[in-house]
């Protein structure tokens, strides 16, 4: 999971080097929280207009953890 957020946020930010993406330790009902780390400057881009690409991130993201049968969340830092 970690890899397929880190594909999604290089492809989408200017500065694919400064991309980071960290996972907790899972919570007591087993949901796995995923912090996405960009540059300041590449904010706007990987939240989009009304956070339209934000949530377009997490969807693919929850599907990819149901097909696996995890629970998830993602937020960008």
């Amino acid at each position: 999971m970690q890899e397929l957020l880190t594909i999604i946020a290089k492809g989408l930010v200017e500065a694919p080097e400064e991309v980071k993406v960290e996972a907790d330790d899972p919570a007591e009902d087993g949901t796995v929280v995923y912090h996405i780390h960009v540059a300041e400057n590449d904010m706007g881009r990987i939240i989009g207009k009304q956070g339209r690409i934000a949530k377009a991130i997490r969807t693919i993201a929850r599907s990819a953890a149901i097909h696996n049968d995890e629970k998830i969340m993602v937020e960008i830092d």
